[in-house]
This record gives structure tokens, C-alpha cells and sequence, in this order.
């Protein structure tokens, strides 16, 4: 058995575009005297990443389509947020009043493509935070950094929260890792009762992202990154949050 520790980053300063994320988050954890290791993992909340790569919109710079204008119409939103969800998506899973769930460029699908509009700085007519552009590439940038600048080997996640089907409130899942075991492929081993498993194929990276969003909060807790430590791997994995995503013609669901 495992023993993790999860240890918030606390005083996370408030991030804008530009900043080197890596070079922040080696400064608070220093300032709170935290000590990065090889092994460890560092989940970092996507509003951050987007932050510092510039994904902040002004809506009044968008100009809504036909299409957005109908969609806001049908579903009682801003049609100018409405443009920013068609672009940033391949379909249009569901709608109805209040709700657009669609199938995001990334391949997630969740409610209004993660756009978000909480604990960010507003234009006069309001703004939008969009997702990363490539956050399994964010993830891997942090990682190389932490290499380069003190020598160690560790795990990225970059995580988002996310609804679920059938289930009411959200919880952390990963959109961009780097570095570790994303999925770990139990099948062809056996159980305590010696049946072989057939389809056991367990989510390491959406569980890290969850249990760190347990401890960063989801309002205005100002603590975005999470260091855990314990689970005792090489931080050498090519699997990224991509690899989570099921394929479509495997998608009993989203048809």
C-alpha cells in the first residue's frame, strides 16, 4: 500500500499573461518551505495555464454567427459566449435552457467546452477564460522545466473540473499530464481469487486530479497547485491526458 502525502502550495500569487508558471511555482514552494523531488507530482489547476498563456478573452471582441445567435437563443446564453463554445468545439453533444454540452477539440466532452468566467479579471462587457491550446504540452513544458532548472524527475498534471453524466457536482479531471503512468493496464493479471481481469484499466491521472482538487477548493481559495508526494514512480511515462480520452467508436453516448 501506498502512502501519499498532498500538500496545497500556499500564497499561489495571482498569475497573468506571460508569466513563467514554472518559475512561480518553484518560489511559492521554496517560500513554504516544500521541496520538490524526483517522483513527485505536481497538479496544477488549468486556470493558471490558461492565464499565463494568454487564453483570456473580451467578449466584446467576439462577433456572433447565425449559428451562435440561434444556439443562444435556444439555450438562453450570451451569443457572444456561445461563438467562443463553437469554436472551441467539434459538436454540439446536448443543449437546453442554460446548458450546452459539447465534444471539445481536445476530445472532452463537459458543459460550455470548460469555458469559465469565475476568478477572472472582467473587461466592461465581461470576458471568458478559454482551455489551454495543447495542455499535455503545458504539462510537459513544467516538466522539462523542473529538469532543467533543479535536476529532478517529475509528474504533471494539469487538471480541470468537470461534470459528469448522471452524476450532480463536479470533480477534478486531467486534461494535460506529462511524465506519469496516465493509465495503468491491469488486464491479463489475475485477482486475489485467481480470475483473470479483462477489462481493468485504472485512471491514475484523473485520480491525482480529483484528490488535489479536494484540497485546492473550487471558489477563492487562491491555492491553484497541489505537490504530491509518495507514489513512488519513475516519472518517465510517454502516456498523456490524450491517451484518456475513449475513442468514438468505442462512445456508446456521445453518437
Amino acid at each position: 500500500m501506498k502512502n501519499i502525502s498532498i500538500n496545497v502550495i500556499p500564497s499561489f500569487p495571482l498569475i497573468t499573461k506571460g508569466d513563467d508558471l514554472g518559475e512561480v511555482v518553484l518560489e511559492a514552494a521554496s517560500n513554504a518551505a516544500l521541496k520538490l523531488e524526483d517522483g513527485d507530482v505536481l497538479v496544477v489547476a488549468q486556470k493558471v495555464v490558461s492565464k499565463a498563456e494568454g487564453r483570456l478573452v473580451k467578449l466584446e471582441d467576439i462577433i456572433p454567427s447565425e449559428e451562435a445567435n440561434s444556439l443562444a437563443s435556444e439555450t438562453e446564453k450570451d451569443p457572444r459566449l456561445v461563438q467562443l463554445i463553437i469554436d472551441e468545439s467539434t459538436k454540439v453533444v446536448r443543449k437546453k435552457q442554460g446548458v450546452m454540452i459539447v465534444r471539445h477539440k481536445l476530445g472532452h466532452v463537459g458543459a460550455n467546452a470548460g469555458i469559465d468566467q469565475s476568478n477572472i479579471e472582467h473587461s466592461t462587457e465581461g470576458s471568458a477564460l478559454l482551455l489551454p491550446v495543447a495542455p499535455d504540452k503545458s504539462a510537459r513544458q513544467l516538466k522539462e522545466f523542473f529538469r532543467e532548472r533543479c535536476g529532478i524527475s517529475i509528474g504533471v498534471v494539469i487538471s480541470d473540473s468537470m461534470n459528469r453524466p448522471w452524476r450532480l457536482g463536479t470533480v477534478g479531471e486531467a486534461i494535460g499530464c506529462s511524465g506519469l503512468n496516465v493509465l495503468d493496464d491491469r488486464r491479463g493479471e489475475t485477482d486475489m481469487y485467481g480470475r483473470e481481469l479483462k477489462i481493468t484499466l485504472i485512471n491514475q491521472a484523473d485520480a491525482l486530479a480529483s484528490i488535489a482538487t479536494l484540497v485546492m477548493g473550487e471558489t477563492c481559495e487562491a491555492t491553484p497547485v497541489v505537490l504530491i508526494k509518495g507514489l513512488n514512480q519513475k516519472m518517465n511515462s510517454h502516456q498523456t491526458a490524450g491517451d484518456i480520452i475513449r475513442p468514438l467508436e468505442d462512445d456508446l453516448f456521445c453518437d
